[in-house]
């Protein structure tokens, strides 16, 4: 069969390409503002790429068509699939049928931490000798793709409340029937489909109302949104995580600190400890996922000592605080930045490793929340564990000058914004603050105009070897 996937580049329909080529299928697809790591990923499998949508890229026309949700009537490939009557379905449905179907799901769910976590668990489970299958929303450093089929009973997958399709509004998660499921944390975001928070806790609860009674929730102790969610009813089990004391309740899963940073904790299961994690990842949003990725593999039979065994050896994922270079002491990380809560537990996950060294913030408010100005209240605070933040206002907007303007005209604040309206100008501001050491971090969940590289470079001629 000849698939062809409207949106191939995004994370998740790029992971469909690969397991659609494991089964067997010709692949091709169509994207706009093609750039790695996907577009890389995608090109090493034989998958072949169109720049661009057009009617002609569906000749001769595709035995089905998968829709990327980012795609909208009006565009003249989704039109030429209607108009020439070419059959179609959204990715979720398709992974559903195709793929999930009798296999033993394991979804992870949440605002934050869905990548991550799911590199975690498949990665325990992987270590445990379970040949999983797995779809990541990214690259996982430990893999060598984003999604393979798997020969084994289980499937590891990340869980989106993203609609699905312009033809299916219903969360891509609603269609994955999870037997075991974490949820990770709940807050507000995707203002472009949901009018509010209560909008997205309904379509979490929707998602708790396909866990059999026989699988397992694991949520944080703490979360008003998911207490809500699940107070609209739920008929599994539930396992709740939580860090030190920050609940007057026992939970079943707990992490003591053993350093500030998050770099070394100790497990602990019904208050029995369990074992040390001592891995290279930082902040306290990681301590959490590593805590519903060792419960979620209890499970399916991974004992919670050999999970922490294998989280030792965890490499992290692609764009989540990837060091890309280290050049006389300058540093230059890649973060895969969306909302204001991950910038600053990012951030400071950052401050607590790196202590006084300087720490340079680079942050591109582009998704469709953050770009509606929804969260600017939240979004330069967000960043105060950074010494410098440099905005980067590449879509001109409006609010963000205005913004930065009144907070740099606060009292007592030590952080420095200020607003560019290029990536020219972002390195040349960023150059012009660097120092020996320094911590560079760019913040975007798209391409950034490139910036990584060009900032690298221009690092390397002012810094040779």
């Amino acid at each position: 069969m000849h698939i062809h996937i409207l949106g191939i580049c995004g994370t998740f329909m790029g992971s469909l390409a690969v397991l659609a080529r494991e089964l067997g299928h010709t692949v091709t697809g169509s994207d706009q503002g093609v750039y790695p790591p996907m577009s890389t990923q995608l090109e090493a499998q034989g998958i072949g790429l169109l720049e661009g949508y057009r009617a002609e890229n569906l000749e001769p026309a595709p035995d089905l068509v998968l829709i990327g949700n980012a795609m909208s009537r009006g565009n003249p490939e989704v039109e030429a699939v209607l108009n020439r009557n070419i059959d179609y379905m959204s990715g979720p449905e398709w992974l559903a049928r195709e793929v999930l179907r009798h296999r033993w799901v394991l979804a992870v769910a949440g605002t934050h931490g869905k990548t991550t976590t799911t590199s975690m668990l498949l990665w325990i489970l992987e270590q445990a000798g379970f040949d999983a299958g797995y779809l990541v929303g990214g690259v996982p450093k430990d893999f060598p793709v984003s999604a393979r089929l798997g020969s084994g009973d289980f499937f590891v997958i990340e869980a989106d409340e993203y609609d699905s399709a312009f033809f299916d509004k219903r969360s891509k998660f609603v269609h994955y029937r999870p037997h075991t499921l974490i949820m990770n944390n709940l807050e507000f975001d995707h203002a472009d489909i949901f009018d509010n928070v209560e909008a997205i806790e309904r379509q979490f609860h929707h998602l708790v109302r396909t866990v059999p009674s026989n699988g397992l929730i694991v949520r944080p102790a703490k979360d008003v949104h998911l207490d809500r969610a699940l107070a609209m009813g739920c008929w599994s089990g539930v396992q709740t995580t939580a860090i030190g004391s920050e609940v007057a309740h026992t939970p079943d899963w707990r992490a003591e600190l053993l350093s500030e940073d998050g770099s070394r904790f100790m497990v602990i299961h019904h208050e029995q400890p369990v074992a040390t994690v001592d891995w290279a990842q930082t902040g306290l949003h990681n301590v959490r996922n590593a805590l519903a990725a060792i419960a979620a593999a209890r499970h399916v039979g991974v004992t919670p000592d050999h999970a922490v065994a294998a989280l030792c050896r965890f490499s992290g994922v692609k764009r989540r605080m990837e060091l890309l270079a280290e050049i006389d002491g300058v540093n230059v990380y890649d973060d895969f930045a969306h909302h204001p809560t991950a910038i600053a537990t990012t951030l400071e996950g950052l401050r607590h490793k790196v202590g006084d060294e300087p720490v340079i913030a680079l942050i591109e408010p582009r998704s469709n929340t953050m770009q509606q100005g929804v969260h600017q209240q939240a979004l330069l605070p967000s960043a105060g564990a950074a010494d410098q933040v440099i905005w980067a206002n590449l879509n001109e907007l409006e609010w963000l000058p205005a913004l930065v303007g009144d907070w740099q005209g606060a009292q007592g604040e030590a952080v420095q914004h200020h607003v560019e309206s290029s990536v020219d100008a972002l390195i040349e501001r960023t150059l012009a603050q660097v120092s020996s050491p320094c911590h560079i971090v760019i913040m975007s969940n798209g391409g950034f105009g490139g910036i990584h590289q060009k900032l690298i470079a221009e690092l390397e001629r002012r810094f040779p070897a």
